[in-house]
This record gives structure tokens, C-alpha cells and sequence, in this order.
């Protein structure tokens, strides 16, 4: 018998839901076969069983949203092992004790294996392991979760309540923030939107983040893009295609800047993996061009085609959004002339790509019009300083106006 559990999908998977079971109880699986569909923080993934057998039980219901490792299903095999993917197995009594074996200490078996399975309260790992730490009797939390199961926001409300048992409400100061209106609806975040949230707000926290900007005159780069595209039967390049270029070009000269900070080390990154953010009706998710520095422009027009349409019709693969080193945010198309990104960890840096305006410009002490765009590098401080941010954006801004050394 082996658990099926959550699989850790990505990097900043926490959680996991279950859309739809594939495969159901009673049915037999062979190892390597699609039995469930996952919803992750940046896509929807089909899960393969990872043993032979026959599925016995089904612990999560289609729609239900459990952490990784968790079980949500059980295989019946013929006495093959819990494949290493697992998390926890089920725990079974320990065989009896042989005469001439040597002594040894007894494992203690976990706490709820003694506890008859009629009186056993259902919580996720993650409320026990809240409860345990601060002591509380499961037995006293009434569970929201399906079939009663107790959740770790219901050990919140719990503490929540206990406090207010504890001290008085105190006054409500004039200048906290009003109730919400009557005629205000609330709007559950959808996973994608509650990871973004996470992670940019511990982006915010936990990196210096400083910004550099620069001007590009983009009049050679636009000529070389209406040139290359006029070939009917190749694959159009667009104005991000070439920036993504240019910027895996400059990561190459200044690895510090293809690098991460880690336990107070620099990681520097072999590879050049330039991620792209596509905009999606729940949220934002950024495919990755791996190796970019080493792909003619039409392959990485190409392939950011490509990563978008999969971005999409929600069709990722893990391999698709994970690996990136550096990340590149265009608002150009909805005419936005400058901003700021949040960089993405565990990234050190990320390029904020405006809009490209015909701008009147003082050359040789004449007024010409040319095509000028700006570009924002944010920057992080332990790793990155001012002068290379800024050495690494003119670089960048270099590739573009000589747009040859993208070809």
C-alpha cells in the first residue's frame, strides 16, 4: 500500500488543488499514468501515479485545495514500496518483537496511531503542526473543512478568540479604517493572485530593491524589426523578443547580475534564463527562455510566442516557469511610459520596459524626432550596486541602438 501525495510542482508551491480525478477508486493504474489533474500557483498539471496497483481510496475531493505532501490518495500494491515522492505513509503496528534479536530502544509510534480510529480528529498537517506548537487541545476547534476537518485557519480563528476572551476590546481609534460598505462584495483571490501576493509582498520586505533608468532611441532597432519582418514566411519579431536579446547579451558581460543572494552568498548562475511577464486574467506568470544568450532572435521570437499562448490556455509546464535568472516586464502596448518592477525571487534583478514615443531630441545642436523608449532596471542592493546596475542597463540600452549585435 502506498500514499499518493501532493507533489511540489515549482519552487514557490505551497499548496496544491485537486480539479478533477482522472483516475477513480477501484480503478487500476499502471506506474507513469496520468490519475489526476492539479491546479498549482501557475498552472494546471497532470499528476502520474507513481506505483502499480489499484486505487483504494481517494482522500481529497475534487475542488479541495491541500498543502504539498499531503496525501490525497491511496494505491494498494503488491507489496511495493512507497515511492520516494511521498511524504508519509500510512503507519502500520510494528511487527512483534523476534527472541534473538538484540535489544533495542522501541520507536515511539506517533501520537494519534493510538488513538481509535473512531475518535481520531481529522486536521491537516499544517493545523497540527500550529497546534502542537502552541499547545492547543484539537479537540476544542470545531473543523470548517470538508467532512469537519479542522484547517489552519480555523486554529486562527481559535487564537483569535481566545485572545479576545483575554484582554478587553480596546477603544476603536478615529482613525481606523471604516467597515466595509453594505453595497462592497467580497472576492475570494484565486490561487495565482494569492501566491503574487505572497511572494511580491516578501519581494518588497526582504530586498533593498533601488531603480536605475535609462532613455534608448530606438530609430535602428525599429528599422532592423519592419527589415527582418518583411519576410512573409519567417517568424515575426517583436520589440520584447529583441530587448529579451539584448538583455541575455548584457547578462553574460556582468554575471553578478545573473546571479542570487543565498544565506548571505552570491549564487552566480551558469545559464542565462530570461523570464518574460505575460499578463493573465487572474494574475501574472513569467515562462522562461532558457539559455536566451546563445538563441538567434527569430528561435527566441519563436519560443516567446509560443510561451505565451501556453501562458494562456493555461498549459505550462513546470519546466516552463521555473529556472529563470532575470526577468523582463513590458507595458509598452498599453501605452505606459515608465514604471517600476518588483523583482521576482530568487532573482537579483529585473528590467520594466515602457513604451516607445516619437519625442523631439537635441542632436548636433538641431532638433530631430526620434524614437525613444524608457527602460528601469530594479536592483537588488546586497547584491547589486548603483555603478553595475547602471554599466549593465547602458549595455543593455547599447544592444538596442546598434541592434547588429543582436543578429
Amino acid at each position: 500500500m502506498a500514499e499518493v501525495t501532493m507533489p511540489k510542482m515549482s519552487d514557490t508551491m505551497e499548496e496544491g488543488t485537486v480539479v478533477r480525478w482522472i483516475k477513480h477508486e477501484g480503478d487500476t493504474v499502471d506506474k507513469g499514468q496520468i490519475i489526476a489533474e492539479i491546479e498549482t500557483d501557475k498552472a494546471n498539471v497532470e499528476m502520474e501515479a507513481f506505483e502499480q496497483g489499484v486505487i483504494s481510496k481517494i482522500l481529497v475531493h475534487e475542488g479541495e485545495a491541500v498543502p504539498v505532501g499531503q496525501p490525497i490518495a491511496v494505491i494498494e500494491t503488491a507489496g511495493a514500496a512507497v515511492h520516494p515522492e511521498a511524504q508519509a505513509v500510512i503507519p502500520e503496528a510494528p511487527a512483534p518483537a523476534q527472541p534473538e534479536a538484540p535489544e533495542e530502544v522501541p520507536q515511539e509510534p506517533p501520537a494519534e496511531a493510538a488513538v481509535p480510529e473512531e475518535e481520531r480528529i481529522m486536521a491537516s498537517p499544517l493545523a497540527r503542526r500550529m497546534a502542537e506548537e502552541r499547545g492547543i487541545d484539537l479537540s476544542k476547534i470545531h473543523g470548517t473543512g470538508p467532512n469537519g476537518r479542522i484547517t489552519e485557519t480555523d486554529i486562527e480563528d481559535f487564537l483569535k478568540a481566545e485572545k479576545k476572551e483575554e484582554a478587553p476590546t480596546p477603544p476603536r481609534p478615529a482613525e481606523e479604517a471604516a467597515p466595509i460598505p453594505a453595497e462592497a462584495e467580497e472576492q475570494e483571490l484565486s490561487r495565482m493572485r494569492k501566491t503574487i501576493a505572497e511572494r511580491m509582498a516578501k519581494s518588497k520586505q526582504t530586498i533593498p530593491h533601488f531603480y536605475v533608468t535609462a532613455d534608448v532611441a530606438m530609430d535602428w532597432a525599429a528599422r532592423t524589426r519592419e527589415e527582418l519582418n518583411a519576410h512573409e514566411d519567417q517568424v515575426k519579431i517583436s520589440f520584447t523578443d529583441m530587448i529579451i536579446k539584448a538583455a541575455a547579451l548584457a547578462l553574460k558581460e556582468f554575471p553578478q547580475v545573473n546571479s542570487s543572494f543565498h544565506e548571505n552568498k552570491l549564487l552566480m548562475h551558469k545559464n542565462i534564463n530570461v523570464g518574460l511577464a505575460v499578463a493573465l486574467p487572474d494574475g501574472l506568470v513569467a515562462p522562461v527562455v532558457h539559455n536566451a544568450d546563445s538563441m538567434p532572435l527569430r528561435q527566441i521570437a519563436a519560443e516567446t510566442k509560443e510561451l505565451a499562448k501556453r501562458a494562456r490556455e493555461n498549459t505550462l509546464t513546470t519546466t516552463d516557469y521555473t529556472g529563470g535568472t532575470f526577468t523582463i516586464s513590458n507595458l509598452g502596448m498599453f501605452d505606459v511610459e515608465e514604471f517600476a518592477a518588483i523583482i521576482n525571487p530568487p532573482e537579483s534583478a529585473s528590467i520594466a520596459v515602457g513604451t516607445i514615443r516619437d519625442m523631439p531630441v537635441v542632436e548636433d545642436d538641431a532638433i530631430t524626432i526620434s524614437k525613444r523608449m524608457k527602460m528601469t532596471i530594479s536592483a537588488d542592493h546586497r547584491v547589486l550596486d548603483g555603478a553595475v546596475a547602471a554599466q549593465f542597463l547602458n549595455k543593455v540600452k547599447s544592444c538596442l541602438e546598434s541592434p547588429t549585435n543582436l543578429l
